[in-house]
C-alpha cells in the first residue's frame, strides 16, 4: 500500500450515461459517431425478420454543429452527454479570451471567444458598448460558448 496514491481521484460523475435508444427524444442530446449531439430527427423503423426495430438517429454536434446519424436497435442502450448550461456576464475581451463573471462574483479567463460570426457578433457588441450575458454549453469536458443576449436592467 506504500506506493498508491489516491489524490488525483475525481468526483465519479461521468461525462456520459446509457439510456436506452427507444427513450431518447427529438431535442434531447445523444453521443452519435461519439460526438456530443442535439437529436433534430429520428425515425424507428419496423421490427424486422431477425427481430429488433431500428432506431436511425439525426444530431448536430453541439459545439460544431457539424450533422451526424447513427442507427441503433430500439432495444440497445447508446451514450447520453451531461450537459450543462450557464450564463456568464461578460467582463472583458483581451487575445481572443473571454474574461467571465460568475454569478458569486468570481472571474474565469479560460474561455476563447467562439470563431465566426457569433464571436464577431460578441466583440462588436462588447466594443460598442454594450452588456452581454454570454451562454456557455458544458459537455465532456469541453466547454463553448453558444450564444449571448443584452443584459436585461
Amino acid at each position: 500500500m506504500d506506493g498508491d496514491d489516491f489524490e488525483g481521484g475525481s468526483s465519479g460523475a461521468s461525462a456520459t450515461y446509457p439510456m436506452q435508444c427507444s427513450a431518447l427524444r427529438k431535442n434531447g442530446h445523444a453521443m452519435l459517431k461519439g460526438f456530443p449531439c442535439k437529436i433534430v430527427d429520428m425515425s424507428v423503423s419496423k421490427t424486422g425478420k431477425h427481430g429488433h426495430a431500428k432506431v436511425h438517429l439525426t444530431g448536430i454536434d453541439i459545439f460544431t454543429q457539424k450533422k451526424y446519424e447513427d442507427v441503433c436497435p430500439s432495444t440497445h442502450n447508446i451514450d447520453v452527454p451531461n450537459v450543462s448550461r450557464k450564463d456568464y456576464q461578460l467582463c472583458n475581451i483581451s487575445d481572443g479570451y473571454l474574461s467571465l463573471m460568475l454569478d458569486d462574483g468570481e472571474i474565469r479567463e479560460d474561455l476563447k471567444l467562439p470563431e465566426g460570426e457569433l464571436g464577431k457578433d460578441i466583440a462588436k457588441r462588447f466594443d460598442d458598448g454594450e452588456s452581454l450575458m454570454v451562454t456557455v454549453l458544458k459537455a465532456l469536458s469541453e466547454e463553448q460558448a453558444i450564444a449571448h443576449k443584452p443584459v436585461s436592467k
